[in-house]
């Protein structure tokens, strides 16, 4: 990848996606073991997904108006450290309340920018984004297994000092990412809303809301659901490492597969596939085979299924109107759509149960596929090949 900066992008993608392997799979059972119940859970976890509502935006216009988004990415990082120091200060509900919506708004930031200047710097050959991100996943394996061993031996109150340290190495690479020069675009002048307006973009928009409030209940309770069913944390560990495992094999395999398909096409399959993975958690946790089943198919309710919605943002959305596009993408689906699925499911896990929990999540997932389908069909869309 001649003037790619391959490492530094991969770096810092491996320590972001580090954080969420210890946060999306522990931090129910960090709370868990502060004696919150299940409702006040459902809450701190999702304002993890609260602010991603409002603050990409805030920092996606402020860096397509500068046009300097790696300074925001180097501010948010630091940010993100000085307020997670506050989980060492104290306990309580409204005390990790504070914390943890302080610590998304900086937190949230991040992501959008270094993927629009990824894309940025790949140019034409935006096939190659796979191979950058899959070490965000190589980073998210190591921590989850890791972890998951590790809290089978000590207490599982270690946690916050392993996202810190987490933290620090985000840090590191934020301040090493060069900057990425915004190409001027045809489309620059045109405003954002007549974007958003269009048929395929909104149902595009609006699919992937959806397809985050199906894996609401998963990244809320999915190592606490196992748990309770007898799983030991290793294991759960083990689990979640599968999924993603199975998603770096996607990844080395999407421009393989955008040689053939559409980014539509895949996504509407990884909707398809989302259904049946959440119907198995939910009725097939006794089995073992079909819960290490249900979690390969993470290689396409989450590996496909970025790469395509990625791929259609980045051509909906170009030039000066590139982080503002990821930031809406992350705004609308994890933002929005991950606050609804996490709050949702702390109040249908006391009253519906469990199993009935992650049906409806399997119903959101087919909502998705059927938005999207019905109106999400555009010619102006080439394959990802070709982008």
């Amino acid at each position: 990848m001649n003037a790619v900066p391959y490492w530094r992008l991969s770096g810092f993608y491996f320590f972001y996606f580090a954080f969420v392997g210890a946060m999306s799979p522990f931090w129910g059972l960090y709370l868990q073991s502060l004696a919150f119940n299940a409702f006040q859970i459902g809450v701190l976890m999702s304002l993890l997904q609260v602010m991603r509502i409002f603050a990409p935006n805030i920092w996606g216009h402020i860096a397509d108006r500068t046009g300097r988004r790696t300074a925001i990415v180097q501010i948010a990082a630091v940010g993100s450290v000085l307020v997670f120091a506050g989980v060492f200060v104290g306990d309580s509900f409204w005390w990790l309340f504070a914390v943890m919506a302080a610590l998304s708004f900086f937190w949230s930031a991040s992501l959008p920018l270094v993927e629009a200047m990824t894309l940025s710097h790949l140019g034409e050959r935006t096939i190659d984004y796979s191979r950058i991100r899959l070490w965000g996943s190589v980073g998210f394996i190591l921590m989850v297994v890791g972890l998951g061993y590790a809290f089978d031996q000590v207490s599982i109150r270690w946690l916050p000092w392993a996202v810190l340290a987490v933290m620090l190495g985000i840090v590191a690479f934020a301040r090493v990412i060069p900057e990425a020069e915004i190409l001027p675009h045809a489309s620059d002048n045109i405003p954002v809303w007549e974007v958003l307006k269009r048929p395929e973009v909104a149902s595009l928009l609006a699919a992937c809301m959806l397809m985050a409030v199906t894996h609401g209940p998963y990244y809320t309770f999915y190592s606490i659901y196992l748990v309770d069913h007898g799983y030991d944390k290793s294991t759960v560990g083990w689990l979640w490492a599968l999924g993603v495992i199975c998603e770096i094999g996607i990844f080395l395999m999407i421009p393989r597969i955008f040689a053939r398909v559409t980014p539509r096409q895949l996504i509407l399959a990884s909707f398809a596939l989302a259904v049946l993975r959440f119907l198995l958690i939910a009725w097939g946790v006794e089995s073992a085979w079909l819960v290490w089943g249900a979690q390969t198919l993470h290689a396409f309710t989450f590996g496909t299924y970025h790469a395509a919605a990625v791929a259609l943002i980045h051509q909906h959305f170009r030039g000066r109107h590139q982080a503002r596009g990821q930031a809406l993408y992350t705004s609308l689906s994890y933002g929005v759509g991950g606050t609804i699925g996490g709050l949702a499911s702390g109040l249908t896990w006391d009253t519906l149960g469990s199993a009935w929990t992650f049906t409806l999540a399997a119903v959101s997932a087919g909502l998705a596929w059927a938005v999207y389908a019905l109106w999400g069909n555009t010619k102006s869309v080439p394959a990802a090949g070709k982008l």
